[in-house]
């Protein structure tokens, strides 16, 4: 029954009632005698508790409503509160519901755009990070070797730090090309690609070891490139943000799936609003229907917990 027809039944049955007591022998004497006076008193008292009773319990699933949608988050999909109460409460929540699903779907499915987007921009600049920047600097480096052998000796130190510098600038160049697009992953796999992640954040101040276990189920491109992106970012928060020394990183099946685990001794996690990099992870996950948790880790620092289902069938 709808919330009018409970309140609009409520009403109506007080009034029938009272009239048929005017129409009947009970009379209300000038000036009201006691007894009457606490008659229509306890039928007054009556109606306005059976109304706040109807209200009460009619407004509760808005109220349910209104703190849904106060704490919605589209990263944090498949919260939905339930549909009950009259019918202008179900239909509302039902609606709502169903909003959120368009939603959702809407914002996976840009995300899953952008996302791709992205990964070709990195391909792209990865590329000519490679061909163009780092064979220019090739060349820099043998014209500054053949210089070096005709310079006068009081000048071989100077050129030799310019080789130096440049040298370290073209490793740096490839560094950057290797992170913007991880070749390992696509031509090793998924697991020497996370072993090579650990060793290039091994650096002065921090240790990141490393367990990746062998008998991991068949994942899909899309999820492999998904766990690389999360443990890439998780460990550039912890070098960047943390101020951890040291790291881990696991990579294990578990019941319905793979679980990814990157864990620091850092600062862990202090209250802010999450950056961009952690929404990227969290859209990230959706694309795959995974879940992504962030907890503080035992004895302090922060757990970063990816958990990828996995079909039953590729197990």
């Amino acid at each position: 029954m709808s919330l009018f027809w409970r309140i609009f039944s409520l009403n109506a049955a007080g009034l029938v009632v009272a009239t048929a007591l005017l129409l009947g022998p009970v009379t209300v004497s000038t000036p009201v005698l006691p007894g009457e006076a606490l008659v229509l008193l306890g039928g007054l008292v009556l109606l306005l508790t059976a109304n706040a009773l109807v209200l009460r319990f009619g407004l509760v699933p808005l109220q349910r409503l209104d703190r849904a949608m106060a704490t919605a988050d589209l990263l944090r999909p498949g919260h939905r509160p339930e549909v009950s109460g009259p019918a202008e409460a179900a239909g509302l929540i039902t609606t709502y519901n169903t909003m959120l699903d368009r939603l959702e779907a809407e914002r996976a499915e840009g995300a899953a755009r952008a996302l791709s987007a992205q990964e070709r921009e990195r391909h792209r600049i990865a590329r000519e990070l490679h061909d163009e920047v780092g064979q220019t600097l090739t060349a820099v480096l043998l014209q500054l070797k053949r210089v070096a052998d005709r310079v006068p000796g009081d000048l071989r130190e100077e050129v030799g730090q310019a080789q130096e510098a440049t040298r370290a600038g073209l490793d740096e160049i490839r560094r950057i090309a290797r992170r913007l697009r991880p070749g390992v992953l696509e031509e090793l796999g998924l697991a020497s690609a996370l072993r090579s992640l650990a060793g290039e954040f091994t650096t002065h101040g921090l240790t990141v070891s490393h367990h990746v276990t062998g008998d991991l189920p068949a994942l899909s491109p899309e999820a492999e490139l998904v766990v690389y992106r999360v443990a890439q970012e998780s460990l550039t928060n912890t070098a960047r943000h943390a101020a951890a020394d040291r790291a881990e990183l696991r990579l294990r099946p578990v019941p319905g799936g793979v679980e990814l685990l990157v864990r620091d001794n850092g600062t862990g996690l202090t209250g802010a609003a999450e950056g961009a990099g952690i929404t990227g992870m969290r859209e990230r996950a959706l694309l795959i229907g995974a879940a992504l948790g962030l907890e503080p880790a035992p004895g302090g620092g922060t757990d970063v917990l990816l958990r990828i289902p996995v079909p039953e069938e590729t197990r």
